[in-house]
């Protein structure tokens, strides 16, 4: 059975994932508003690599990663075409980063408290199965991250059970445990993880550390 992952986006974190899918085997075809932007990417990629436009990405792949800016996140998935998304899976990897600088060390985002980015696209886009992973980790840690104490544990959340099935076996393949968190509005929690991750690297440059649940 072919294996195909469709990527929306062109950078660091898009082509960390998609070099991820590669080495364990899948067809993987990044999506670009310019697709010219990922020449160099392509050349590196070998025979099971391609791109092409948002929309030729997601009707590629048998899963989509969404991998860009939080800002840019509803206007790439109407470049794609939800037609093109409906009833897959869609990795979403986003956070609603502000445009405004830190305080201190601390993001700002452009959701309320009781929002939550991925709240919305799920509400506009409601037969596509999001499912929210990759968001509180650095791009160099999200693909075999090794840690003396062991797996780091990836939450994930999403309405969609099978969805969410899909997507562990993926972080299993990358190097992680799994810890489903419920429903999309878990993502009120899950998102700002990324605040709280960054702040150790904005304070101190320190940018190798990942989250673990730990269990009695």
């Amino acid at each position: 059975m072919r294996k195909r992952i469709g990527v929306l986006g062109s950078g660091i974190v898009a082509r960390v994932l998609a070099n991820g899918f590669l080495q364990n085997g899948y067809e993987v075809m990044m999506g670009s508003r310019d697709p010219k932007n990922l020449e160099d990417w392509l050349e590196q990629a070998g025979e099971k690599g391609s791109v092409g436009s948002f929309e030729n990405a997601a009707h590629f792949g048998d899963q989509v990663v969404l991998a860009v800016k939080g800002s840019a996140a509803e206007f790439v998935l109407d470049l794609a075409g939800a037609a093109n998304l409906h009833e897959k899976t869609v990795i979403d990897t986003c956070n609603p980063i502000s445009e405004e600088a830190p305080e201190n060390g601390v993001l700002r985002y452009f959701t309320k408290p009781n929002q939550s980015l991925m709240e919305h696209l799920q509400t506009k886009y409601s037969r596509i199965h999001f499912v929210k992973a990759f968001n509180s980790v650095g791009n160099d840690l999200m693909v075999n991250p090794v840690f003396r104490e062991g797996k780091p544990t990836m939450f994930i959340c999403g309405n969609n059970a099978q969805a969410k099935a899909d997507v562990e076996k993926i972080l299993e393949m990358f190097g992680w445990e799994c810890e489903d968190m419920g429903g999309v509005q878990s993502a009120r929690a899950l998102e700002p993880l990324a605040i709280l991750w960054c702040i150790p690297g904005f304070l101190r440059h320190e940018w190798r550390h990942a989250f673990k649940l730990l269990k009695k």
